[in-house]
């Protein structure tokens, strides 16, 4: 009983001397709010001041770096003004599929033996009417120049073919005439069948005669005219081709559609058979053609092979001029190497696009996509991922404005909006170049955070300028006189 009333005060004393030694080792923590200006009066050394004044604190009300509640370095907050003042582009994170890519030169191109084609003359002639000038858009079947024959053989041609139709027409009459003298039986079978053969001879030599004419350019209607007696003195050079049949749908341009580029001949020249009179060009369907070096030719064979879309970027387009190109595939490779520029080219289809306008009555057409026009193409070569804890699943990135992110050091960081408060946050990237910045999908920044799209820098300069601010001496400018 005596060892009981003797054990309890000493426990109930140690137990008090632990909690004073703890609270003692924890008095940073809990005296600047218990005592919120003594402790920090006495800290900065300046307990004397109030005592000689009423023992009012001077620094009461000012905020102290270094505790706690003092403002933080990842964060500022701008007013309404100063957002509208940066122009801030903010919307939700969603994760997208990204394959970076090799930056290639290329260059828009003809199609050999598609898009420039010669205009020739079959026979010779004197040029006496061109009805296609430089620039002109013209179609399949349309006249283009008009020659008067200067052809002794054209000419006799057309003689043959009227005389042996005059002798057809006595050589049906002949047979018809046999042919009642057979009914009759005063001639036999034989003379008939004599008359008949003239007569299928007649029509073969009529048939090669017709065929003839139309070869050296002139159409049915004139050879029947010829096959009449009428001599044609002059023909018409059109369009190669046959006419283009109406469009399949509103504002699709039929086939073919040439643009007169260049005129060989002019008005009262005389022209020889197989001379060209013009160049015409098709820019409906052309090749965008890249240069690259050996060491990248097995991404181009795979991406042929695979059929990779590859962007392609002209530079000297204005954005929203023309409606988006869609992604392009190789279509083949070149096997020969430029031994100066150590370098082959691949090839592109490359459909055009165009605009109309009227003039003097002739519809003329602007092409987006001209011969000569320099591209860059973005051929992929790695798909940029983000393994998910479990080591297998593979995370989509995030992909930003290159302004979206800023850059102190190794770190990276990127902007979350929180109402008026900026929140910056580290995160990972994965590529960047002048335009876009990949940030992996780590857990820095979820779908649900709604982040900064340009002006990185500028918050970044706005955060340090807040943060030193905050770090000035707050006793300046008073005096404890």
């Amino acid at each position: 009983m005596n060892l009981r009333r003797f054990v309890l005060p000493v426990v109930a004393l140690a137990v008090l001397g632990a909690g004073g030694y703890t609270a003692y080792r924890a008095r940073d923590r809990w005296v600047p709010h218990v005592f919120p200006v003594g402790p920090a009066t006495k800290a900065d050394g300046h307990g004397g001041h109030g005592e000689g004044k009423g023992g009012a604190d001077p620094h009461a009300g000012h905020d102290h770096a270094g505790h706690d509640h003092g403002p933080r370095d990842d964060r500022v907050k701008l007013s309404p003004q100063a957002q509208r003042n940066l122009a801030l582009d903010v919307d939700q994170l969603t994760p997208q599929e990204y394959w970076r890519t090799m930056m290639v030169p290329g260059i828009v191109v003809d199609r050999p033996g598609e898009s420039d084609r010669g205009v020739t003359t079959k026979v010779a002639g004197v040029v006496t009417a061109i009805t296609a000038r430089p620039g002109d858009t013209v179609k399949a079947g349309q006249p283009l120049f008009s020659l008067q024959l200067a052809s002794e053989f054209l000419q006799g041609a057309q003689a043959d073919l009227s005389k042996t139709a005059k002798e057809i027409e006595f050589a049906l009459a002949e047979r018809d005439r046999v042919a009642n003298l057979v009914k009759q039986g005063t001639t036999s079978e034989a003379e008939l069948i004599k008359q008949q053969n003239a007569v299928s001879r007649l029509n073969t030599q009529l048939e090669t005669g017709r065929r003839q004419l139309q070869v050296f350019g002139l159409t049915q209607a004139q050879v029947d005219e010829v096959q009449k007696g009428k001599i044609v003195t002059e023909v018409t050079v059109a369009v190669p081709g046959r006419s283009p049949q109406p469009a399949p749908a509103a504002g699709a341009v039929a086939e073919p559609l040439y643009e007169v580029q260049e005129l060989k001949v002019s008005l009262g020249e005389q022209v020889q058979a197989g001379q060209t009179l013009c160049l015409l060009a098709n820019h409906q369907r052309l090749f965008v053609e890249g240069q690259a070096f050996k060491s990248e030719a097995d991404a181009l064979a795979a991406a042929a092979e695979n059929r990779t879309p590859i962007r392609a970027e002209f530079s000297d387009e204005a954005p929203g001029a023309w409606a988006a190109q869609g992604p392009l595939t190789v279509h083949h490779l070149s096997n020969q190497v430029d031994p100066a520029a150590r370098t082959f080219a691949f090839y592109l289809p490359l459909d055009n696009q165009s605009r109309t306008f009227e003039r003097d009555g002739r519809t003329y057409y602007v092409w987006r996509y001209r011969p000569g026009q320099r591209v860059r193409l973005r051929l992929p070569v790695e798909k940029l991922v983000t393994l998910a804890p479990n080591g297998r699943s593979e995370l989509l990135p995030f992909v930003l404005p290159a302004g979206a992110v800023v850059r102190e050091g190794a770190e990276a960081y990127l902007f979350v909006q929180n109402g008026d408060m900026f929140i910056r946050k580290p995160v990972r990237v994965l590529y960047e170049d002048r335009r876009e910045v990949i940030v992996a999908s780590d857990g820095s920044v979820s779908e649900a955070d709604f982040v900064v799209r340009n002006q990185a820098a500028a918050l970044n300069r706005a955060l340090k300028a807040a943060a030193a601010g905050a770090g000035a001496d707050p006793h300046a400018g008073h005096s404890h006189d």
